[in-house]
């Protein structure tokens, strides 16, 4: 493994459901395999649009299992593998290490959330029981918890922690935490439609909803950001900012389930209390779709 976990575009893979609700692992490994078929760097288990909140430990670590045989070493997968029970967190850390995940993301604790010093004891509690990389997770609009760049500063020094995906929307605040945490510390971008910034500032990558979708692309933009090619990226962010924008129209990952079973996926519904999208927003959707020359 590089000094980077991954660098350009890792998708952060829905997880196809059948009608039951149960897992279609004939259709996941489909996806997984046109995602690696189609240039993506990395491939991100059981996140937030792999719908890993409804899912219980056991089927949690099937499916990391099985993303992982599935890649096969063709590109890191990264193993969702937080919870706002510290405890539980780091056994879920410790399964996705044994069953040979590249690395861990870890969101930052929900609902019961806590301050930053309570962060920095729950993220060190986990990193001490792992020998792989960890990824933290910035979502506040989801958490209602954010790091601050003081707080990853000293999250930075563990030698486990290694970057973050950060989608609290503050550029400036990301600024403060490049500055503070260094060059060792990589950045994510954590939401598509700052990709080409947060990578032109000095991020490494991007954790990307709209890769499922585009995985090419996605990877594209990025690569050209890393290559320097600023107007290059620049052009493709504009180019496709309608369609990132329309798969956050709704909670994610409703309309990206949607978008792929419009596109011929079997990507089934999402699991409750997930549920479907109104009339309005999936006329919308597939508009947004047949503007980019995907559905006729």
């Amino acid at each position: 493994m590089s000094d980077h976990i991954f660098t350009g575009s890792g998708v952060a893979i829905v997880t196809p459901m059948n009608s039951d609700g149960s897992v279609n692992y004939d259709e996941y490994g489909r996806l997984i395999d046109y995602q690696i078929e189609n240039g993506i760097d990395s491939i991100i288990a059981c996140g937030t649009t792999g719908e890993s909140a409804t899912m219980d430990a056991k089927e949690h670590c099937e499916v990391i299992e099985y993303t992982i045989k599935r890649a096969n070493g063709r590109v890191p997968v990264i193993a969702g593998a937080g919870s706002n029970d510290t405890a539980f967190a780091a056994e879920l850390s410790v399964e996705a290490e044994k069953l040979g995940a590249d690395a861990i993301l870890s969101v930052t604790p929900y609902y019961n959330k806590t301050n930053q010093s309570g962060l920095i004891r729950h993220y060190t509690y986990i990193a001490d029981r792992i020998n792989i990389p960890m990824i933290l997770y910035n979502v506040p609009s989801r958490t209602g918890c954010n790091i601050k760049p003081e707080t990853y500063a000293a999250l930075s020094k563990h030698p486990n922690i290694r970057a973050t995906k950060e989608a609290n929307g503050d550029l400036s605040a990301l600024v403060r935490t490049m500055a503070l945490c260094g060059e060792d510390f990589d950045i994510y971008s954590g939401e598509d439609s700052q990709a080409f910034a947060i990578t032109a500032m000095g991020g490494v990558g991007v954790i990307s909803v709209f890769a499922n979708i585009f995985p090419r692309e996605s990877h594209e933009l990025i690569q050209k950001a890393l290559d320097g090619d600023f107007k290059g990226s620049f052009a493709m962010q504009k180019k496709y900012i309608a369609l990132m924008d329309m798969l956050f129209s709704d909670v994610n990952p409703i309309p990206v389930k949607a978008a792929m079973n419009m596109l011929g996926w079997n990507c089934g519904p999402c699991r409750l209390p997930l549920g479907e999208m109104t009339e309005e927003g999936k006329a919308a959707l597939e508009a947004c779709l047949r503007d980019y020359g995907l559905l006729k």
